[in-house]
């Protein structure tokens, strides 16, 4: 019987719960189809938690043949921007998913307004003159009831006459709000005469000078999702308690009764999720951009090397959950392994390399070895690898006083060169303060691989002819923080204090000669070395690789340590 696939095997898992309430949604004809929606605020890049929530919106109407409308929440123009809106787009797209309509809560904006005028001609909503702070401190507490503003009872005539002058521009910045009147006394404290305008003058990325109040996120989610008629309004957990008011609006207005469900949002260790510290550390050049490989933003793993199918794929580990919990970075950095191995070619290149003479090779002489582009995948053929006399091998293949059990080059001892023949340290050559200068070696030369020689060694180690190889940077990353519970530090605790200063290594490496027309963004596996790409720094005369992840998890045998 053969092994289900990763695809199989995830069809046939049980429904999670935004599945069930679906089906029974679907079953029931309360909806005919579905629509989800997507609704980012364009002011920053999207990061892992964002593509959990994108996999999830998309997939689930993609299951049951519904469709997902992607919808810019624009409602604060003091920090959105066009670059933040074609970057979501682009990593939406990039992620495999196409969207319905490209919408924008600015597209709602008059019919927002009309809602918030009935509002006040019903006599739930009123200008407030309170400052902000004023405000806070008259909502209460958890357990003391907040107290009414003086401004709380206007007329109906009033309240028209000063939002329309709010409208109009004809008050400051923080002169005023429109607040819905509900109970300052209801338990749940968003509940207690929430903002639903207040005055920005402003220019918005799309609506330029033309309005000068903007609405509130509470005000204005649950009505655009009411506009699209979206079915299942899926957000993660924290908005929970913002649900009695996303009823509330749609209740008192008698629109579409879109419904909100939240499930719980992506933790990930080491990392750091929140959009205002993540501007920190590009704004204060601890890293070198959105996109730095180091970030957990989309485009950093994009540029890092992580591929769609491996985010989708651990989306889809990750499962969809109704209470908050931390995944281990290890499980993405497995995600992206399963799909690398399977896609990458194998090349051969060296990080820190040590030249081998080997000394009874004939000068000049040059052969073509032949090498497998990728044993996952016969599609992918073979390639031609060129050696030679010299040779490069990594300086941790060689051992001059090796413990037991050392199976790599050594004084005296043999190993194999990957595809080639057998070699044998004759000797060490030390440069004046006694550092390894070079190996002069002996080899076999009827040991060939692939020629049917019957001699074996126990070690195998790559290696790059040293007159073809190409030189090139390679970018090393680790963890960018050294805490992996970002979110527990303690109070007393800056979360820059725990910046790993080793995240960035650079070494400068040899690479075999077939890597020289590498397109950017293709993944490739350096042998016993890692997954990489080639980074767009990169230039005809200097070749640039970020090493996507290692072979093997080096931080599980860190943490048994």
């Amino acid at each position: 019987m053969s092994t289900p696939t990763i695809t199989e095997a995830a069809n046939e898992r049980s429904l999670n719960f935004l599945e069930e309430i679906i089906e029974v949604d679907l079953a029931s004809g309360k909806h005919k189809s579905i629509i989800t929606r997507f609704p980012p605020e364009p002011n920053g890049y999207l990061h892992i938690g964002h593509a959990k929530s994108i996999c999830l919106n998309f997939g689930l109407a993609k299951k049951y043949g519904g469709r997902t409308n992607l919808r810019f929440d624009d409602t604060n123009p003091t920090k959105e921007d066009t670059e933040y809106v074609d970057a979501i787009k682009e990593d939406v797209q990039w992620l495999g998913f196409n969207w319905a309509e490209e919408l924008y809560a600015s597209d709602y904006f008059q019919q927002l307004y009309d809602w918030a005028v009935l509002l006040i001609k019903k006599g739930l909503a009123y200008v407030d003159d309170q400052a902000q702070e004023e405000i806070r401190l008259m909502r209460g507490t958890v357990t003391r009831p907040g107290t009414e503003s003086p401004y709380r009872n206007r007329s109906v005539e009033e309240n028209l006459a000063l939002f329309a002058g709010m409208k109009n521009g004809e008050f400051k910045d923080g002169d005023k709000v429109l607040r819905a009147k509900i109970d300052m006394a209801h338990p749940n404290m968003l509940m207690r005469d929430p903002i639903l305008y207040r005055i920005l003058h402003a220019d918005h990325h799309r609506t330029g000078n033309q309005w000068c109040i903007y609405p509130m996120y509470d005000y204005a989610h649950g009505q655009c999702d009411s506009i699209e008629k979206i079915t299942h309004s899926i957000c993660t957990l924290e908005f929970d308690v913002h649900r009695p008011l996303y009823d509330w609006f749609i209740e008192q207005l008698e629109i579409f009764p879109s419904h909100q469900y939240e499930f719980a949002r992506l933790n990930l260790t080491y990392t750091v999720m929140s959009k205002r510290k993540l501007l920190e550390l590009v704004k204060n050049s601890f890293v070198s951009d959105w996109d730095d490989p180091r970030m957990p933003t989309i485009c950093g793993l994009r540029r890092r090397g992580y591929t769609p199918e491996s985010i989708r794929l651990f989306a889809e580990k990750v499962g969809v959950a109704k209470r908050d919990n931390v995944i281990d970075l290890s499980l993405l950095e497995w995600c992206v392994r399963e799909d690398l191995n399977k896609r990458a070619n194998r090349y051969m290149g060296v990080l820190n390399p040590i030249k081998v003479v080997i000394t009874n090779y004939p000068e000049g002489k040059v052969e073509m070895i032949e090498a497998v582009n990728n044993p996952e995948d016969e599609s992918a053929g073979k390639r031609q690898v060129p050696f030679s006399r010299e040779i490069y091998i990594e300086q941790d293949d060689f051992m001059e006083n090796p413990p037991k059990k050392y199976f790599r080059l050594s004084p005296g001892n043999e190993v194999r060169l990957k595809y080639a023949y057998i070699i044998k340290c004759e000797e060490v050559i030390k440069d004046e303060l006694g550092n390894v200068k070079e190996l002069h070696c002996t080899y076999d030369p009827e040991t060939r691989s692939g020629l049917g020689s019957s001699r074996q060694v126990k070690g195998a180690i790559h290696w790059v002819s040293a007159a073809h190889a190409l030189p090139a940077e390679v970018r090393l990353f680790d963890r960018l923080f050294t805490e992996a519970q970002m979110d527990n530090i303690p109070e007393d605790k800056d979360y820059k204090d725990f910046l790993n200063p080793q995240s960035l290594q650079l070494a400068k490496a040899y690479i075999e000669p077939a890597l020289a027309n590498i397109q950017t963004g293709i993944n490739v596996q350096l042998e016993r070395l890692g997954y990489f790409i080639l980074d767009k720094d990169s230039k005809p005369d200097r070749l640039v690789f970020n090493r996507t992840v290692t072979l093997k998890d080096s931080w599980a045998k860190i943490a048994e340590k």
